[in-house]
């Protein structure tokens, strides 16, 4: 079955970085668009950036030139470098993708920017 496992979450310092991880199994990678979305505590869930299988990328205008996504076809593997964080970044981030017409997400990985 279709997977996704991210990882790399944490506690960091405004201004600090961190760089999410997401494997996926189960499907084809390097045939699907991917995406990182993101959900704080009381609000709803947020686009942050996708990138497609010919690896163009998109970015929600509150992370641009701040985040970065990529991915690694050889290690289905997509990945979010997140740098100079705010503590409006702080939420549960999910990796996800449509497959099939059904949209998939992982277990997600909580990011907190706090001093």
């Amino acid at each position: 079955q279709v997977q996704l496992v991210e990882s790399g979450g944490g506690l960091v310092q405004p201004g600090g970085s961190l760089r999410l991880s997401c494997v996926v199994s189960g499907i084809n990678f390097s045939s699907q668009n991917m995406a990182w979305v993101r959900q704080a505590p009381g609000k709803a869930r947020q686009w942050v950036a996708t990138i497609n299988k010919e690896e163009s990328t998109l970015y929600s205008n509150s992370v641009k030139g701040r985040f970065t996504i990529s991915r690694d076809n050889a290690r289905d593997t997509v990945y979010l470098q997140m740098n100079s964080l705010e503590p409006e970044d702080t939420a549960v981030y999910y990796c996800q993708t449509t497959y099939q017409y059904t949209n998939y997400r992982g277990q997600g990985t909580q990011v907190t920017v706090s001093s």
